[in-house]
């Protein structure tokens, strides 16, 4: 199965032209700067315009208008997941949000929690600890996703928020994707990754 990658697009997914063809586009999050309503609903009429034949996406902390929303009428092909999964083609896709009000409670920790053991391929907003995640000499990934990845070693970790981090690199069989589409200043686009799993 072929998945293109895309995270952190900040309202400029209309910039990226021509993507390549895969079995599944991802996105970790973060398709909106301001986080308001029209922004949201601009990357649903394009994400859901995408010719890919299955396409999934969770949200970042940018994206605090989907806080508790009930998204309808998704074609069956687009999958929203909050804290759940799908499975596409015998993979099995998770993913967990990354909304600032269940970071600063308990909420994210539980959300960690709950990523199921059989996962395949698990989409985070933030990366994990150590992995992808440094900027200014700062990481900022998550020791609760690391401890998590080790317990239920997936084939691959799908994730954005840091920017200047984008790229990917393998760890102990698993593919680690930051899919950051906005560079560290927001004035260029990176390339998205194509990943085969």
């Amino acid at each position: 199965m072929k998945i293109l990658h895309l995270s952190d697009t900040h309202g400029c997914h209309h910039r990226l032209g021509q993507l390549p063809y895969t079995d599944v586009v991802v996105h970790s999050g973060d398709f909106t700067m301001n986080g308001s309503q029209s922004e949201a609903i601009d990357f649903l009429n394009w994400f859901c315009d995408l010719p890919h034949r299955h396409k999934i996406f969770i949200c970042g902390n940018h994206d605090e208008c989907l806080y508790g929303a009930n998204i309808d009428g998704l074609d069956n092909n687009v999958h929203y997941l909050c804290n759940s999964g799908i499975e596409i083609e015998g993979v099995r896709f998770y993913g967990v949000p990354m909304f600032m009000g269940d970071c600063i409670t308990d909420r994210q920790t539980r959300n960690y929690e709950r990523i199921p053991q059989d996962t395949d391929v698990l989409i985070t907003h933030c990366p994990a600890y150590g992995i992808l995640d440094v900027d200014d000499n700062i990481h900022y990934g998550s020791e609760e996703i690391l401890s998590k990845l080790s317990a239920v070693r997936p084939k691959a970790h799908l994730f954005g928020h840091i920017h200047v981090q984008h790229g990917l690199t393998t760890v102990d069989g698993t593919i680690f994707s930051n899919g950051a589409i906005m560079n560290i200043d927001y004035t260029n686009l990176n390339s998205p990754a194509v990943i085969e799993i």
